[in-house]
């Protein structure tokens, strides 16, 4: 489906509190796929439903309570994204949930119009699976925190993507816009948190989509912490790290098909994946655990 919006959204520009960001699908020009940024001051609290959607509730810093109708959970959460790996919360469809950070926070919220209504859960940050991918400049970390196989939603993927700066993340380009054997339909949403220089200099990188002839999509934008990137479908990647400048990005994925998270390389660069065999892993990776780490 083609967005009926601009496939970037700058920080703040979808903003209604006490949302920092807001993409649904209807906005969004699409059928499943959504996020929304919240972000809490000191001792208050944010209420919602869920309505259609089943959603997460993911510390990106800070920690909070959330109560699911009548259920309650704390989240440690973390530091900020660069810190660890946090635990986190799923909440059904059809839910009225709220979200109290004593300390305030800044929390994820992504989600997925969902048919069933699974149990109010918690996620362990110790049960997170760390993956490594790719090798020498491609190198990146994968959180696999709500990826098929490892923590069950209904339609909801989603993971965490940590590259060292001067690294090229998601690559090479893949798309998973046609549901077949070997790849599925699932609309994607990329939300991007930079890391800053040690003077506070807020960092940037960069973010690629490209389409077909017939579904036309071109980005190649700067991004920086707080936006987000839109891929309905085509080909993406690469998301580049600036030198010095170590980058984050959540993946949010839904689409009509089953839960299966299935990609094909764009056969232009498929070639790259050749030249990996014996060149190690980015020594700077794993960058984060489930343990707090400062950073230096």
């Amino acid at each position: 489906m083609r967005a009926r919006v601009n496939p970037v959204m700058p920080r703040g520009s979808t903003a209604e509190k006490p949302f920092d960001v807001i993409v649904t699908p209807e906005n969004a020009g699409w059928g499943y796929s959504g996020l929304r940024i919240l972000d809490l001051q000191v001792g208050t609290r944010a209420r919602f439903v869920t309505g259609e959607d089943e959603m997460l509730v993911l510390p990106l810093s800070g920690g909070c309570d959330v109560t699911c109708d009548d259920e309650r959970m704390t989240l440690t959460g973390r530091r900020s994204v660069f810190s660890r790996v946090t635990d986190f919360a799923y909440v059904p469809r059809d839910s009225t949930v709220t979200v109290r950070a004593p300390n305030g926070g800044r929390f994820a919220l992504p989600s997925a119009r969902a048919t069933k209504r699974l149990p109010f859960r918690y996620g362990s940050a110790d049960d997170v699976a760390v993956e490594l991918r790719g090798a020498g400049q491609a190198s990146r970390q994968v959180n696999n925190f709500c990826t098929p196989g490892r923590f069950e939603a209904d339609r909801l993927i989603a993971c965490e993507v940590l590259t060292p700066g001067g690294n090229w993340s998601s690559y090479p380009p893949h798309k998973h816009d046609e549901p077949g054997p070997d790849e599925s339909a699932l609309e994607e949403i990329y939300y991007f948190e930079v890391a800053p220089s040690p003077s506070g200099t807020p960092g940037s990188a960069y973010q690629r989509v490209y389409g077909h002839p017939d579904r036309p999509i071109e980005v190649c934008a700067e991004v920086r912490s707080g936006d987000v990137v839109l891929i309905p479908y085509g080909w993406h990647g690469p998301s580049m790290a600036a030198p010095g400048y170590d980058l984050y990005y959540l993946n949010v994925m839904a689409g009509p098909g089953a839960r299966e998270w299935l990609i094909r390389d764009d056969p232009a660069h498929s070639w790259v994946r050749t030249k990996w065999d014996g060149v190690p892993v980015d020594t700077r990776l794993p960058m984060t655990s489930s343990r707090e780490r400062t950073r230096s």
